[in-house]
């Protein structure tokens, strides 16, 4: 099975320089672990601000959540039954133990109660316990009488009972910096009575298809014209990889028009990813455009596919800026291998990159030498024991986008090889699972 390149990716160097100072000459591969040591040397995490706790799902805490408030704040009931004093009923696993009930309190009631020796009071799940009370008995154990209840089974100190700070005491982190906050660090935070919490916000990542040719899905292509998926599908993926994302959508090759869009979006955004903006006539000119807002280089990575791209940091406050292929399949293979995890890198998650396992594969592949592989995959389990397999998708080029929406991981094939048998074990990086 072959997987060749994407058909905008040249196999000889540019022969158009890059303009003098700006960027090296497309003179030789660079490896894809520099190329993605660069981008991450550039994330920027996003100033923490404070959000109401129901918008701070999803993101990383930015501070040390301390309690000021135990949980729970008072000794309640944990089950509907009868508080008593545990002593009063110690004998009852001998025979049936009664006791006066002298009242009832309901969960959320907030008036004293004082239980006396042998006396029961009858309380709801969640309901405070009365002074002396240090159990409740369930009212399973009783014949659950509202005047003067018998007691069949002892309970001991404590049971029963959730007591004052058992599982958050005053002075407790509740959630620790760094954490992402999910529903139940959500719920913790309002257990806790915050209402607002520190968080990092979402980078804001800006997507910017570059193409006269393109209209967007909207219109009717006219021959020579076509939709324009890399907004769609690398908005689509920035979100995946929780970006705040704005879809610039499509922008003409005109290098006035294209500089001015993209250097407004600079001021808004932790990073700004052009498509269409490597390989060919129109990557010089891209390139050369942008170069004005400052440093990018325009070179080729040791990749397939998607060799030719560009990155740099551009305007003021140096925003990352890629360059990348506007072949859909190859886009999104950059986007995935090098995009991503300077994403991820700027929410704060401590581990960028995606999962990866051996795999073994069942259909032979080749690759093309000096480059490291990203081919499309479906990854799965054998039942019996438990070894991943994987099948390779897309034997008919790499500008099949069909089938990397088949695709759940991407094999990772090493410069040096270029052919893998089947059977031979190599890496995969899980993808995002559908359904």
């Amino acid at each position: 099975m072959t997987a060749p390149d994407a058909p905008d990716v040249p196999d000889a160097p540019n022969p158009a320089a890059p303009a003098e100072g700006v960027a090296e000459e497309l003179a030789e591969f660079r490896s894809v672990d520099a190329q993605i040591a660069l981008a991450l040397e550039a994330a920027v995490r996003p100033r923490p601000v404070r959000v109401a706790i129901s918008e701070a799902q999803g993101l990383l805490c930015a501070e040390e959540v301390v309690a000021e408030h135990a949980l729970p704040g008072f000794d309640q009931a944990a089950v509907d039954g009868y508080a008593v004093r545990s002593v009063d009923v110690r004998t009852a696993g001998q025979e049936p133990v009664q006791l006066p009930v002298v009242g009832e309190i309901p969960a959320g009631s907030r008036q004293p109660r004082r239980l006396q020796p042998g006396q029961a009071v009858r309380v709801a799940t969640g309901a405070p316990l009365p002074t002396l009370a240090d159990a409740v008995v369930p009212t399973a154990y009783t014949d659950d009488h509202h005047a003067k209840v018998t007691v069949h089974k002892p309970v001991p100190s404590a049971g029963y009972v959730r007591r004052t700070g058992e599982d958050v005491q005053i002075g407790d982190v509740a959630v620790r910096q760094g954490d992402t906050i999910g529903s139940a660090q959500v719920g913790l935070l309002a257990a806790v009575g915050k209402a607002k919490v520190l968080v990092y916000p979402r980078p804001r990542v800006s997507i910017v298809s570059v193409g006269d040719e393109l209209v967007d899905i909207d219109r009717t292509p006219s021959v020579g014209q076509v939709y324009d998926v890399n907004s769609y599908a690398l908005a689509a993926a920035a979100r995946d990889a929780g970006a705040e994302v704005s879809r610039v959508g499509i922008v003409p090759s005109d290098p006035k028009r294209l500089r001015e869009v993209v250097e407004g979006r600079l001021l808004m955004s932790e990073v700004v990813v052009v498509a269409g903006g490597a390989g060919g006539s129109s990557g010089d000119e891209v390139h050369a455009a942008l170069s004005e807002l400052g440093r990018i280089d325009l070179t080729r990575v040791a990749m397939h596919p998607g060799s030719v791209q560009g990155f740099g940091r551009l305007g003021p406050d140096a925003v990352p800026t890629f360059l990348i292929p506007g072949n859909p399949m190859s886009a999104l293979v950059v986007f995935e291998v090098l995009v991503r995890p300077l994403i991820r890198a700027a929410r704060g998650t401590r581990n960028p990159h995606r999962r990866m396992v051996g795999a073994r594969l069942l259909s032979p592949i080749t690759s093309t030498k000096g480059r490291k592989g990203f081919l499309r995959g479906q990854l799965l389990r054998d039942e019996g024991n438990g070894e991943y397999l994987v099948q390779p998708l897309g034997t008919s080029g790499a500008h099949l986008l069909a089938s990397l929406a088949e695709a759940n991981c991407l094999i990772n094939i090493d410069e040096d090889l270029t052919e893998v048998a089947a059977g031979d074990e190599v890496k995969v990086t899980f993808l995002a699972q559908r359904g």
